[in-house]
């Protein structure tokens, strides 16, 4: 290739990047919708739901459910090309492991593209899915053999960080909070009351408040202002959330429906734009489920 038309082909090059990003700018000028961003966070609950006797094992359920969104956030990554990819996607825990092991791996389990250069996202895309199942295996070998349950703090992770951690405020993005956890909500930091309002759903609290083998529990929740507790800041209309993997005491099977009317009432009084509560059920089962959701 002779100097003059290496000289031309660089100015072409040079032309269609900046064409592509006045196309982008354009868009958001213009009120014209812009390419959607995933913001994928996934909020892991670290407590003795690890050991629960199924079959699946639950680390290996709750692998499988990140593999599923790892696909989904690799599969956008494809159709938007390098250049136009700048989905985010990372794990959280509430509250922060103490084990500094575990805070080591999890650093690695935190993506945001919009950060990257194309080198840099074609080695996200070639990794991620091995980087987090090792990093999560291995969160999980530890948490279990420690026997250190610090659980997870769900109703104060929404009253204090779900805005912050997982809404990016720009249009582009579709904001999207994974919760993984047995239903049933409790920590021992958490542990408030404001007349029939609470920060914790427990086995106990179901069975002392009449809630257990009463066939009118919707009506008791809704006429006697029974739910989670949601201070003024909770707000979250930016924010879908999908509930996985919901597992009731087998000897109180219908605390599920229960744990399922106390999160509806809840979310909906924070004005959650979007979100789906299911039971823990076979990987292929969840698998779909969560596409379904990313699909609407």
């Amino acid at each position: 290739m002779n100097a003059k038309m290496l000289f031309s082909f660089v100015l072409l090059f040079l032309f269609s990047c900046g064409s592509q990003q006045n196309n982008e700018s354009k868009e958001s000028t213009n009120g014209e919708k812009p390419i959607e961003q995933l913001n994928i966070s996934i909020l892991l609950d670290l407590s003795d739901r690890l050991i629960q006797p199924l079959e699946p094992d639950q680390p290996s359920r709750d692998i499988e459910v990140v593999s599923v969104l790892i696909d989904i956030f690799k599969s956008r990554m494809q159709s938007k090309g390098a250049f136009m990819a700048k989905d985010k996607f990372k794990v959280l825990f509430n509250p922060i492991p103490s084990d500094p092991n575990i805070n080591n791996l999890s650093k690695s389990l935190n993506i945001d593209l919009s950060k990257l250069d194309n080198k840099q996202k074609k080695e996200v895309y070639d990794n991620i899915e091995t980087d987090f199942e090792n990093a999560l295996k291995e969160i999980y070998k530890i948490t279990i053999q420690n026997k250190d349950w610090i659980g997870s703090d769900i109703w104060r992770f929404f009253k204090n960080d779900a805005k912050d951690l997982c809404i990016e405020n720009d249009v582009s993005y579709r904001n999207v909070l994974v919760i993984l956890t047995d239903g049933y909500i409790y920590h021992k930091q958490s542990i408030e009351k404001q007349d029939n309002k609470t920060s914790y759903i427990t086995g106990n609290f179901l069975q002392n408040e009449g809630f257990r083998n009463n066939p009118n529990w919707k009506n008791k929740l809704e006429l006697e202002n029974y739910g989670l507790i949601v201070s003024d800041e909770n707000s979250l209309e930016k924010l879908e959330v999908i509930v996985l993997e919901i597992n009731p005491s087998p000897s109180h099977l219908n605390d599920e429906d229960i744990i399922k009317g106390f999160i509806t009432k809840w979310f909906n009084e924070m004005n959650i734009s979007s979100f789906v509560i299911h039971n823990t059920d076979l990987p292929q089962n969840t698998k779909k489920r969560v596409e379904n959701f990313f699909k609407n």
